[in-house]
């Protein structure tokens, strides 16, 4: 059975992410923004036509500041594609976001520098609502099928705050975004989340935490706090907590196969006809 590059769900995702799919093609999709992120994978999972999309690149080899945000978006909507589900690694701005938790984002906060994040540049002027970026429905949906799974710690809506990346944050950033009132900390989500907007695709973020930053530090006596000279609960000296690339590598294997299973669940129970609100987001925006 040859699918002629239609799809109706898109992954963006990364490691952990990927579906054995059926009847698989690998397209390469020529978009007026350059070239995805690699060839986008469309293939039949439980009834359902899939793309898949490696968001960094075959061997992640794509940094989040280059990534080219446009040609992927652009590129599942000439597939045909109405839902997207994003998988992101992220870290905790909050303690009680434990490593290996889920989040299903409903928020974001905007702090990246130099990325498009638009397909109207000229000729005409759109000014997209985000009051409410992320699909309430696919949310809802992976929030059900998630609580069913009883191992996986899971939970429904959450701000999350984009910086540009590569680099990770300061100390002094970390705390200031927990102030802002983020839960979790990414480079990934902005601006796919504004760019399916603008191409009327549902869009849903599962942030998967890996990390708490590097607001935190560990007392012996008090845990997980936040850092400073002392530790503020028992006044004890503190062991502050860095980001590192093997932790974030370790703990995705281990939310590789929560991951897998959610998806496994939920993408069979997407109802791909009905009609949802971010499928008119465009309504009223264009001037």
């Amino acid at each position: 059975m040859k699918l002629e590059g239609n799809a109706e769900i898109g992954i963006i995702g990364g490691t952990g992410s990927d579906l054995e799919l059926k009847n698989t093609e690998n397209l390469k999709i020529y978009t007026p923004y350059g070239a995805t992120s690699d060839f986008i994978k469309v293939g039949e999972f439980n009834g359902k036509k899939v793309a898949f999309l490696s968001r960094h690149g075959t061997g992640h080899t794509i940094p989040p500041h280059n990534l080219n945000f446009r040609a992927n978006i652009w590129a599942m909507k000439e597939l045909g594609v109405k839902y997207i589900i994003s998988p992101s690694a992220v870290g905790s701005l909050k303690k009680e976001h434990n490593k290996r938790k889920f989040i299903l984002v409903d928020q974001y906060i905007d702090r990246t520098k130099k990325r498009s994040e638009t397909f109207y540049e000229k000729g005409q002027v759109c000014h997209i609502n985000q009051a409410d970026p992320y699909c309430g429905y696919l949310r809802n949906l992976l929030y059900e099928n998630g609580k069913k799974m009883g191992n996986l710690e899971i939970q429904n809506g959450g701000t999350y705050v984009c910086i540009e990346g590569p680099r990770f944050s300061t100390r002094a950033e970390s705390k200031m975004f927990r102030l802002w009132g983020g839960d979790i900390i990414g480079m990934t989500t902005f601006p796919e989340v504004v760019l399916a907007a603008e191409k009327e695709i549902c869009y849903c973020c599962v942030a998967m935490v890996t990390d708490l930053d590097v607001w935190a530090a560990e007392c012996s006596n008090c845990g997980i706090v936040e850092y400073g000279v002392n530790c503020p609960q028992c006044g004890g000296n503190l062991q502050k907590l860095v980001v590192t690339i093997e932790e974030v590598l370790k703990t995705m294997e281990s939310n590789a196969l929560n991951l897998k299973k959610l998806l496994e669940m939920s993408i069979p129970q997407i109802n791909t006809e009905r009609d949802c609100s971010c499928q008119h987001s465009l309504t009223g925006a264009i001037l």
